[in-house]
């Protein structure tokens, strides 16, 4: 076994960032029962539980099993199933904290098997196991909202109308509520200013913003950054295209005046209880990275205690939280932290990609504090421009990391909603591997089709078994209150070289619905697959290239659908039957109407 991977994943985000190593950290025993089980592409690997344990990271010969382009390389469940390699040996170790992994397993070998391969789903229509949750609906990310205002053009189309288009059918179409973005106290809208030595507010463009993000159904995440020229201690720091200050006040007293100023008009503007009820203030974005906070851990520590007591002079029943970092870093930091000075902490906020999120419950049960987890950063890929998340993949992907949210997440804020987006400059072409939900032009991707997909179950979450070769095919059964059964069954893969499929991974899937009472159904099957709801191969039907031109336009939206795999069937009886090919990446969705 090769130590040194493993040491090096323990301590890769401590050493990037400075973090300051919580004492009484507990040290959690090697998960015991780890098996290895082969099928066609894949092996599936399966361990007992470790109490304590937020994750696990699992080792393919040594090295980290999960992908490169995945931030945090450990899984919040006891199961991970590795495609694309042949034989290997395998281990896992149990994780306490985001730098902190347990001893290593003992080993097992295992090699895939030949493929195609099948699989079978049951649902059973007469057991209700819970009401679905839906982690997608609370909140969403958006490039800065100062962009709303935009009069300029990204391939020809209008910046600031399509992007509030684009968040009003986060809301109109997927039932979000709020909106987490950057950059709010940036000089582009001329929030703070000194004349001679002395502060100066002006909010005027904040409310520009905030109106419309009002105006479209949404209410506002305030991330409480970055630096006002005129307040920094390093105004020469910054990051993004914009030009983010990210460095220390040079005042911290100073910067609470300022927080408190900004909290009071917004109560002014828009009452406290709505802000009470609905908005939240969350402190800086990343510190634990350089590029985002040049300041010291304790300088941010500091700047939250100071954020946190400014937000609740305004009023106590405000929300504040953090620490917005990325990687799962200095949460629990965070809370040794405010468990020391006191500061009120309301929610705990962080960020990952390329993987579903760990599992932080033990850390805050062993803290002894019970606040909602909010995962305000999310998606397939951190990397920008990286390409998986236009097509089936990111479905796939989006899908696996809901369902596994589901239930112990509070909130899992897909970063972003439309690609309006100009951290690393202004998109380039139409499909150039942007964060969005949309695209420019306000085209759903695929990744939009699956939560589109997702919202249409039901509120009644059904239970739904696996089994066979199962590899990454996942399902989700709900019933909706007039009797419509909706079940999700999709494959996917964490392993981005196989982004553009793997056909050793598609499976026959035999799924049957039971205890569905006498009666017809009417069987309709959408799908979203590189042939199916998947406008990025429309384009390049159309020969591809950088921008569409006018009437190409009008053809990608005709092709924009979320198609049916066949017509509508009817089925009569208590049992419904299907089989069908579903392939890696590829969703299905099947509805049952009575």
């Amino acid at each position: 076994m090769n130590m040194a991977a493993h040491r090096d994943w323990q301590e890769r985000i401590g050493q990037e960032s400075g973090a300051i190593t919580p004492a009484d950290r507990p040290e959690l025993p090697a998960p015991t029962g780890l098996s290895a089980v082969p099928g066609a592409g894949q092996v599936t690997l399966t361990w007992d539980a470790v109490p304590g344990a937020i994750g696990y990271a699992v080792y393919r010969d040594g090295a980290p099993a999960t992908p490169p382009d995945v931030d945090v390389p450990a899984v919040p469940s006891c199961r991970y199933v590795d495609t694309g390699h042949g034989a290997a040996s395998y281990q896992v170790a149990a994780v306490a904290a985001a730098d902190h992994a347990g001893p290593l397993s003992e080993p097992v070998q295992a090699a895939p098997l030949e493929g195609p391969a099948g699989m079978s789903v049951h649902v059973d229509a007469g057991r209700v196991t819970r009401e679905l949750p839906r982690p997608w609906t609370y909140m969403v990310g958006s490039e800065h909202l100062s962009h709303l205002l935009s009069t300029d053009e990204s391939g020809g189309r209008p910046i600031g109308e399509e992007l509030a288009e684009a968040l009003r059918v986060m809301r109109d179409e997927l039932g979000v509520q709020t909106v987490r973005a950057h950059a709010i106290l940036c000089d582009d809208l001329g929030v703070y200013r000194e004349v001679d030595g002395q502060a100066v507010y002006d909010f005027s463009r904040v409310d520009e913003v905030y109106d419309k993000v009002v105006a479209l159904g949404l209410r506002p995440i305030v991330e409480l950054g970055y630096m006002p020229r005129d307040l920094a201690s390093d105004p020469s720091r910054t990051v993004f295209g914009y030009d983010a200050i990210v460095s220390p006040p040079k005042d911290f007293e100073a910067w609470s005046d300022l927080v408190r100023a900004l909290v009071e008009h917004l109560a002014e503007r828009y009452g406290i209880h709505e802000l009470i009820d609905h908005w939240a203030f969350e402190v800086w974005n990343e510190p634990n990275l350089a590029v985002f906070w040049t300041g010291t851990p304790e300088e941010y520590f500091l700047l939250y205690d100071v954020s946190a007591a400014a937000v609740k002079n305004v009023h106590p029943d405000l929300r504040v939280g953090g620490p917005a970092s990325a990687a799962d870093g200095w949460v629990e930091e965070l809370l040794a932290h405010v468990g020391e000075s006191g500061a009120a902490l309301d929610f705990l906020s962080t960020h990952t990609y390329g993987n579903a999120p760990l599992d932080w419950r033990p850390v805050l049960d062993r803290y002894g504090v019970d606040v909602p987890i909010w995962w305000t950063e999310w998606g397939p890929t951190p990397t920008h421009f990286h390409g998986i998340g236009d097509g089936p993949f990111g479905a796939a992907f989006l899908l696996h990391g809901m369902k596994s949210a589901a239930g112990r997440i509070a909130a899992l804020s897909h970063w972003v909603a439309s690609d309006h987006f100009e951290e690393l400059g202004r998109p380039p072409r139409l499909f150039h591997g942007g964060f969005g939900l949309l695209t420019v032009g306000n085209l759903r991707k695929p990744r939009f089709h699956a939560l589109t997909l997702a919202s249409r179950l039901g509120d009644e979450e059904l239970a739904a078994t696996l089994d066979g070769d199962v590899a990454g095919v996942e399902a989700w059964a709900a019933r909706r209150a007039d009797g419509r059964i909706g079940v999700l069954v999709w494959n996917g893969t964490l392993n981005h070289a196989q982004a553009d499929g793997a056909p050793e991974l598609t499976r026959t899937v035999s799924l049957t619905v039971d205890g569905l009472g006498d009666g017809e159904h009417t069987i309709t099957h959408h799908r979203i697959d590189r042939d199916h709801s998947n406008v990025q191969a429309a384009w390049q039907a159309m020969g591809g290239g950088d921008w569409p031109a006018d009437e190409q336009w009008d053809k990608l939206r005709a092709a924009n659908t979320l198609d049916e795999l066949a017509p509508p069937a009817t089925a009569a009886g208590s049992t419904v039957t299907l089989e069908f090919e579903l392939p890696m990446p590829g969703v299905s969705f099947i509805e049952l109407t009575p």
